[in-house]
């Protein structure tokens, strides 16, 4: 399903539409529901002395690193791929949930990712993390 299509009355279809204007800086199907500037606040770091969650949080599950990202409004936000030891980008935001689902939006390199999995616990497997490799490893300039 591409996103931005709001499909009525199927749950779970509500993410990929918001993920669709997040992406898209605001955007859906060329009308602007968030200004620029809201969704660049959503996604900076809003965490107290600009730290990354590592500094306050505990790892919950196996796949959700902690140490070089902060967190915005409603999703991690990756400040330093080095220490997060990801090949994503600086400025990507993104969140995982129950049984292994996640989704990232990487402005820099224009990704956008929605992964529905049915897996519990989420680290029966670390599908997470090997998704994000092969995206990234597929990416050609």
């Amino acid at each position: 399903m591409p996103l931005g299509r709001r499909r009525v009355g199927v749950v779970g279809f509500g993410l990929p539409a918001f993920l669709g204007d997040v992406a898209a800086r605001g955007v859906l199907d060329d009308v602007r529901l968030l200004s620029p500037r809201t969704v660049s606040l959503m996604a900076s770091n809003h965490l107290p002395g600009h730290v990354d969650l590592e500094a306050y949080g505990r790892p919950l599950f196996a796949e959700m690193p902690f140490d070089g990202h902060g967190f915005g409004l409603g999703f991690s936000v990756l400040e330093d791929p080095v220490k997060a030891r990801t090949l994503s980008s600086a400025g990507e935001f993104a969140w995982g949930g129950a049984a292994s689902t996640a989704f990232w939006v990487d402005p820099a390199e224009d990704i956008t990712v929605g992964f529905y999995t049915q897996l519990l616990p989420s680290s029966t497997y670390r599908l997470r993390p090997q998704l994000r490799q092969l995206v990234y490893q597929a990416l050609v300039d």
